[in-house]
């Protein structure tokens, strides 16, 4: 399958020729991480207050109200073809929470067999190279209590995006994040975040000799303009409430939207925007053991058997436990229960400081 991977990130090289703002630009910064968070469908935009916050809502940051947070996260997609990492810290300082979270999503040994037919017909294996493509991010990030106000969290991200497709182009982006939490007296959080809140540009150099070898020979020479894409703003927003059920067990459901300002499969679609709810929850067994459910993007699909439209949707599941400091996360997703059978699951970890300490 890795080799049919090196003709499509062709065909999006040669998409650079269309229209420069993406509906799906920089989607790996949309993944998330942690997979708490994860296994829950992303339903944490309100009760994501750890080191892992930064990826779905900054202002989750102020959970961190002394000393410092760690964590690391491995997933991979599409029966390991695809490999996601992410790292983070983030510490509490007199002014705030500050965080800083590195991202990697890539392909590696991609193979290219373009050159290994000669003008003759003639094969040589030994002409069969490869080549990773692989989008990177480094996120900055704050949060802090606005006039000392405890009850409403404000939080922001500047990130830097750095895009490479082997040899044949690269791009460099950035873009801002912001983030909001608001703990209610009645007990309900509700959380919401603008993902590139000022738009996310990518500018692409390409590699015109390196493409000319491999597109039927000719120049590849998009123009000026076409090598900016631009990334649209996206809107998560939730609301949240802890139960407890008893000395021992803890419920915690989230429900919300997700709103793509673009035309999308989702269900609630228009050329302005695009809307698609998403539900999770997290069940605790003495602040020790989680379990958690979820499920996000819905969406309508066309059957290529049937050609009927039918919804498609993602669910999650699961499982997290502590000690002291320390929390192993582990979940699984489906990239689509209507059309895919792919699973893909995330490890992460987390050390937390102030936990050890107390």
């Amino acid at each position: 399958m890795k080799r049919y991977l090196f003709f499509i990130c062709l065909l999006a090289l040669s998409l650079v020729e269309a229209q420069i703002i993406r509906k799906y630009s920089n989607e790996f910064l949309n993944i998330g991480a942690g997979a708490r968070g994860l296994g829950m469908g992303g339903a944490v935009i309100s009760n994501q207050e750890d080191v892992y916050a930064p990826m779905w809502n900054p202002a989750g940051l102020n959970g961190i109200d002394r000393d410092w947070q760690a964590s690391a996260m491995h997933a991979e997609y599409f029966e390991s073809i695809a490999k996601y990492d992410y790292v983070a810290f983030a510490k509490s300082v007199e002014s705030g929470v500050f965080g800083i979270s590195l991202v990697r999503l890539g392909v590696d040994n991609i193979l290219n067999t373009t050159q290994m037919i000669d003008l003759e017909g003639n094969i040589d294996y030994d002409k069969i190279s490869s080549f990773s493509t692989a989008d990177y991010a480094a996120i900055l990030s704050y949060a802090f209590y606005p006039a000392g106000n405890q009850r409403l969290s404000l939080g922001a991200n500047a990130k830097v995006v750095y895009r490479n497709v082997g040899k044949f182009a690269s791009g460099y982006g950035f873009g801002f994040d912001l983030g909001a939490i608001y703990k209610s007296e009645s007990g309900w959080n509700y959380g919401a975040m603008l993902r590139d809140a000022t738009t996310t540009v990518n500018f692409w150099t390409v590699n015109q000799k390196e493409l000319s070898a491999v597109v039927n020979g000719e120049e590849f020479n998009p123009a000026p303009k076409d090598k900016m894409e631009i990334t649209m703003p996206k809107l998560n927003v939730g609301a949240s409430r802890l139960f407890e059920i008893n000395r021992d067990l803890k419920l915690l459901p989230e429900a919300g939207i997700n709103v793509d300002f673009a035309k999308t499969p989702s269900l609630i679609s228009t050329d302005f925007a695009s809307i698609t709810p998403y539900a999770g929850a997290e069940l605790t067994f003495q602040d020790m053991i989680f379990v958690r459910l979820g499920v996000n993007q819905f969406s309508n699909i066309t059957d290529i058997e049937s050609l009927k439209r039918k919804m498609s949707f993602q669910p999650s599941a699961g499982i997290g436990i502590k000690y002291k400091g320390l929390t192993l996360d582990y979940a699984i997703t489906n990239s689509g229960i209507g059309g895919s059978n792919f699973y893909s699951n995330f490890f992460s970890l987390k050390l937390d400081m102030q936990d050890f300490r107390n």
